[in-house]
């Protein structure tokens, strides 16, 4: 299932930025028989940022699959469902930049797409009509799903007071939207 992997995705990232682990990469040269040690230590996202980055990304890709919906979508339902996520999202996204503006220092959530995500995204491009509508709402099923736990997860033990005040708040909204989401008959 699509929508546990991201989750799973996120909670790494959450539990990788948690270890501050090092990571060491050995490259091989085949054609000089020479072994080149790069010692890469990247400071991984601490939790806070992590979480503000996943919730961002979840907005964004709310928003452009329901932008994609009211051009592509056959559905008046689906249309419909789409100008609210476009609408909540950009609340939401809102919220989190105010929330995230208060800590010191101050986060600011990225909001690119995962991997996954964007082919969502691309594969929804590519289809119309009643295709668009089934691909939508399954991908808004999952999305939601997603989002929902890592809320609540963020919201039970997240590292930032204000981040986790945002999470808890928006639980009871997304659990709206994936019922709603779980409802649409494309």
């Amino acid at each position: 299932m699509r929508g546990i992997r991201w989750f799973a995705l996120g909670v790494s990232a959450l539990a990788l930025a948690a270890c501050g682990q090092k990571t060491e990469t050995t490259n091989t040269n085949l054609t000089t028989d020479t072994v080149v040690s790069n010692d890469v230590s990247t400071p991984a996202a601490a939790p806070g940022q992590a979480f503000a980055n996943t919730a961002a990304a979840s907005d964004a890709f709310e928003i452009a699959t329901s932008e994609l919906a009211a051009n592509q979508a056959q559905s008046a339902t689906i249309k419909k469902f789409a100008a609210q996520m476009i609408t909540a999202h950009t609340d939401s996204t809102a919220k989190l930049k105010a929330a995230a503006s208060t800590v010191s220092p101050a986060l600011v959530p990225d909001p690119t797409l995962t991997a996954e995500q964007q082919q969502t995204l691309d594969s929804l491009k590519a289809l119309k009509g009643a295709d668009f509508d089934k691909a939508y709402a399954s991908a808004q099923v999952d999305a939601h799903q997603k989002a929902l736990d890592g809320l609540k997860a963020y919201s039970a033990s997240g590292d930032v007071p204000q981040l986790k005040d945002f999470a808890t708040k928006l639980v009871p909204t997304v659990t709206a939207h994936l019922n709603m989401a779980k409802s649409l008959k494309p």
